[in-house]
């Protein structure tokens, strides 16, 4: 008891209950950021479970009310039927050839519109930079009336020659966003890194496309991930310019329900629910499938381009 006593009107006594206390704190923090992660992680992924699991249910589970996430009588009819509705393989072709030209390009026009932006001046500078802001913050709604009449005009709607047009002159689908990105990496960039190539006799070009370039890859890859997301998920561009439909997978699914109805004749809404469900799954398995080959360099060019919010 003596000991007691002594020990607890030590030093060590005070600095054992700070530990005890810090330490508690500290797994009551733990805890409290756990389940904050699996609330938002549960409010995020429940509706993408609910659709996977959905494409696997048959008509007797979508029947059963005691069904709700795993079915028990799974079946991948919807998937071979959507895919044939579809025309799955021919079209995500099609897509893919669309969708990656067009960030090929955006990629290319938006750096070199961001190099020139951080590193030259030149007259009206800022408010061509302005102009550059002001395609972020304006929706695409308010000009479309003017885009329409002016493609419409060139006898060039019903294809896929107005969305080249706007990307080849760094107007495309979000290309204010994706100049901005590459103006902020490249203006952190050190000015020696080319001051050093101009000495050794390097061009404006070479400097851009075999240094600035290589250096901004974080950029790349964030601009390129952005780009073929929005690029293959797109359906304002491609209604506005009327796209035909066997070249985009998203115009396949907004149509889908009623190809079941008509070639199917299910009246169902609840079944015909269940074939949309698996068009959705197979419409972002793509996407999906680009994520996990870049998450690393993603997130990495997130962290190092600017990007905040």
């Amino acid at each position: 008891m003596e000991k007691w006593r002594a020990f607890r009107n030590s030093p060590r006594y005070e600095d054992a209950k700070g530990g005890v206390v810090k330490k508690g704190k500290n797994l009551l923090m733990t805890i409290l950021q756990i389940i904050l992660i699996v609330g938002i992680s549960y409010v995020i992924l429940s509706p993408v479970i609910g659709i996977v699991a959905q494409s696997f249910f048959s008509d007797a589970d979508s029947a059963n009310p005691m069904v709700y996430t795993i079915p028990i009588e799974g079946t991948l009819e919807r998937y071979t039927t959507v895919i044939t509705q579809m025309d799955y393989f021919r079209t995500l072709g099609n897509t893919l050839i669309y969708t990656i030209a067009l960030t090929l390009i955006q990629v290319l026009i938006c750096s070199m519109v961001g190099y020139g932006f951080a590193r030259f001046d030149f007259p009206l500078k800022k408010l061509l930079f302005g102009c550059v802001v002001l395609m972020i913050v304006i929706p695409n709604h308010t000009i479309m009336l003017p885009q329409y009449m002016t493609f419409r005009s060139m006898g060039l709607m019903s294809e896929a020659t107005p969305m080249y047009i706007l990307t080849l002159f760094g107007t495309g689908l979000r290309a204010g966003l994706f100049i901005y990105i590459f103006n902020q990496f490249f203006r952190g960039l050190p000015k020696e890194i080319e001051e050093a190539a101009f000495v050794d006799g390097a061009g404006t070009w070479y400097t851009y496309f075999r240094i600035m370039l290589v250096n901004a890859m974080p950029a790349v890859i964030t601009v390129t991930v952005f780009s073929l997301v929005w690029q293959y998920t797109d359906s304002f561009y491609s209604q506005l310019f009327r796209i035909p439909t066997d070249m985009l997978l998203a115009k396949r699914l907004s149509t889908l329900q009623n190809n079941i109805s008509a070639n199917l004749k299910i009246m169902n809404v609840r079944i015909q629910r269940l074939y949309v469900d698996a068009g959705v799954v197979l419409t972002i398995l793509p996407l999906l499938i680009l994520y996990l080959l870049l998450q690393r360099r993603f997130i990495e060019g997130v962290e190092r381009s600017g990007i905040v919010g």
